[in-house]
């Protein structure tokens, strides 16, 4: 790994731990935190502080090391969590994203902005500062002195002495071509001393080769250190992090002198982290005791396990070797988790999905070649390579689709801050975020979900003394769901607030000459309206947008993702926005349809059924499917293909989305395909009702239909015929 790769293990570990902070700290507001929480709050402000000062980010070091003095009362009990605290905390959170975020940047790290933090900080990371945030004085412990790291650490390589039994000892044997990633040993020992005080470093130089056939770049060095520290081996192991891939790191706990420490480390297999290496890490059993159990395994060569050895000398408790053994299970278990996952670049998996998608436009082709020469076997050949390609294009997608919980693990934070801002009370409830999207639309839709939230906040949710006067809890609720749907994943913003006021936007769409005094507007399509550019009913301007401002905005980015947006409202009962998207914006399942001549797709997950298009709805606008009215469109009309004569049968496709029905009649129907989405160009990206293009394995260019708009556009319209049907019961409601 080189010191760039580094770079970038560090940013993406500082996000993660970033994240978890906050998590934990919201938590706080509402339960009592247990002590692993406390403890994982603590690691995470000190292996950001560990892993920053292998990099030399002073900045963030000292800011963080602050933050960890704090945590670190926290944890011990000194001072307890207030309002005042997390509030601090959380404000603390920001500043280190804000450093990480110039380091990954490039740009100057900010000296003097975190000032005021850090001196109200201290007020709770010093003993001195007075009462902690519950009400008590508390006293800590001095701190070692330690010095200042202001020279690099001269090593005496000849020097050597007993370890005693306060001490820890490392053993480190780094990799011959550390210098060569950018990585520097002494940085490591060095950095040490922000944890104790390194009491010996000896140098081992047995390695080093002649020196006319040395290498300035190759590091034959060992280092044996003794480190007075109260600090636990997980906080000893993060300084080592980034070398991990370079060095063998074995960290042994106090109790022993350097020759037994030396004997344990020759007779164990450092890497498997045998049970013997984990009861002294966990301080259960002495070095000594740890060895005369070996020579006793190894005098009786019996295969016995050594926990069982420990406990037949009396040396600990049967129910701490079962604990360890526990403990070592987990351990086993993340690392053959870990061992299953594989990083890779975003641009070489966007390469995959792109060389899969011609694959499968290939494979189509060669399908209908197959089938044009009327060859048996050569059908069947091709049958087997198709879906093998079906089955690489699922394995393919299915490596870029991510939860949409990504998303919604952002807005915990903006709930609270903006709640607080106005001073409301509201509950934010999170379903669904297992739902899985693709990763390029996950990134993409943060903005237009972020500012739905903001204003369900700002003009959905009332006041508490509004809400206590319609009799409402003083608390409100704010849902975010996700849930797949006939191919598509629906995202919905849902408040309990006091709902769209229809005749204000009425009202305000007619001053603005949006539509006629005189229009008859059904209660969606007046919500419709707020879609408009610049259209707002708000009273005043606030700090945040007013419902309506912006939303033509997030429209527009909804739509450029081939999604759509729907808006439920009523009346002092809240209003939900509804998200749909595709699953992705690569590869679908498709049903070919024709007319007139020309091919058209549909995703395949939206088709229900195909059915004949009966005589007598040939004129109308709808049709009785089983003693039910299915509003239809007709796609000679829709893109005024009447150039060729209508054929004497019809067929309509019946297909479905946000639990809505609807028909499209059609001249033919040709079959499901594999379907490459291609982006429509500029000229015709917006054409209404269609989603995007595809190659067929003709070699044409087929238009994918998109199925909300003609479901909308259906129901809208075409479905207006059906008003004067009484008995029947129309599937569109």
């Amino acid at each position: 790994m080189d010191l760039s790769q580094a770079l970038a293990t560090f940013l993406d570990e500082s996000r993660d731990l970033l994240a978890q902070m906050e998590d934990i700290l919201l938590r706080a507001e509402t339960v009592a935190l247990p002590a692993e929480d406390m403890h994982a709050l603590f690691r995470c402000a000190h292996t950001i502080k560990g892993s920053a000062g292998l990099f030399g980010l002073d900045a963030v070091v000292d800011f963080t090391h602050v933050v960890e003095n704090v945590l670190d009362r926290l944890r011990n009990g000194e001072i307890a969590f207030s309002d005042e605290l997390i509030n601090l905390l959380l404000e603390a959170q920001d500043h280190i994203a804000r450093l990480v975020r110039a380091v990954a940047d490039a740009a100057p790290l900010p000296e003097h902005e975190g000032e005021p933090l850090l001196a109200r900080l201290r007020l709770f990371g010093d003993a001195a500062g007075g009462a902690g945030a519950g009400g008590t004085q508390a006293t800590l412990p001095a701190p070692i002195d330690t010095p200042a790291v202001t020279q690099p650490l001269e090593v005496d390589a000849a020097s050597s002495v007993s370890i005693g039994a306060e001490h820890w000892h490392l053993s480190l044997r780094f990799g011959r071509d550390v210098l060569r990633n950018g990585m520097d040993p002494l940085a490591f020992i060095n950095y040490l001393r922000t944890l104790g005080e390194l009491v010996h470093v000896e140098t081992l130089v047995d390695a080093l080769p002649e020196l006319a056939a040395g290498d300035p770049e190759t590091c034959h060095l060992g280092f044996e250190i003794a480190l007075r520290s109260a600090a636990t081996k997980a906080e000893i192991e993060a300084v080592f992090e980034f070398a991990q891939d370079d060095a063998t790191i074995t960290i042994v706990a106090p109790n022993a002198r350097i020759d037994d420490y030396l004997a344990l480390i020759d007779a164990l297999d450092e890497d498997a982290r045998r049970l013997g290496e984990i009861l002294v890490a966990c301080g259960s059993v002495t070095e000594r005791e740890l060895a005369r159990a070996l020579a006793h395994q190894r005098a009786a060569a019996a295969a016995a396990p050594i926990g069982e050895l420990l406990i037949d000398q009396a040396a600990v408790q049967p129910r701490v070797v079962e604990a360890a053994l526990g403990k070592q299970k987990a351990a086993d278990g993340r690392r053959n988790s870990e061992a299953k996952s594989v990083k890779v670049p975003a641009d070489r998996l966007d390469a995959l999905i792109d060389q899969v998608g011609e694959l499968v436009i290939a494979g189509a082709a060669t399908q209908l070649q197959a089938q044009r020469a009327d060859s048996r076997a050569l059908h069947e050949v091709a049958s087997n390579l198709l879906r093998l390609v079906e089955d690489v294009r699922d394995s393919a997608l299915r490596l870029r689709m991510t939860p949409i919980g990504e998303v919604f693990n952002r807005f915990p934070r903006v709930v609270r801050d903006v709640a607080r801002e106005l001073g409301k009370k509201i509950e934010l409830v999170i379903s669904g975020a297992d739902a899985e999207l693709d990763k390029s639309m996950v990134e993409k839709i943060g903005d237009p979900l972020m500012h739905l939230v903001r204003n369900a906040i700002d003009h959905g949710i009332e006041a508490p003394a509004r809400r206590a006067q319609a009799g409402k809890p003083a608390r409100g609720t704010l849902r975010l769901n996700a849930y797949h749907e006939s191919g598509s994943i629906v995202i919905e913003v849902a408040d309990d607030g006091a709902g769209l006021d229809a005749e204000r936007i009425l009202a305000k769409a007619v001053e603005r000459g949006l539509v006629t005094a005189d229009a008859q507007l059904g209660a969606a399509e007046i919500h419709r309206l707020i879609l408009e550019p610049g259209f707002s009913t708000a009273a005043e301007v606030t700090s945040l947008s007013g419902r309506g401002v912006g939303m033509d905005v997030v429209k527009s980015n909804v739509e450029a993702l081939r999604g759509t947006l729907d808006i439920a409202s009523v009346p002092g009962g809240g209003t939900t926005m509804r998200i749909c998207l595709p699953l992705t914006l690569a590869i679908i399942d498709g049903f070919q349809v024709g007319v007139a001549g020309s091919t058209f797709i549909l995703p395949l997950d939206a088709v229900i059924e195909c059915i004949e298009l009966p005589a007598a709805a040939q004129t109308a606008g709808y049709l009785r499917l089983r003693d039910q009215v299915l509003p239809f469109l007709r796609l000679r009309e829709m893109f005024a293909l009447d150039t060729e004569p209508r054929p004497v049968r019809q067929n309509v496709v019946v297909v479905r989305f946000a639990g809505r029905q609807a028909g499209i009649a059609v001249d033919a129907l040709l079959g499901e395909c594999q379907t490459v989405i291609k982006p429509l160009g500029r000229l015709f990206e917006r054409v209404a009702g269609v989603a995007g293009s595809t190659i067929l394995g003709t070699g044409e260019v087929a238009l994918i239909l998109d199925v909300p708009q003609l479901v909308q556009r259906a129901i809208t319209h075409e479905g207006r015929a059906t008003a004067a049907v009484q008995p029947l019961r129309t599937l569109a409601a």
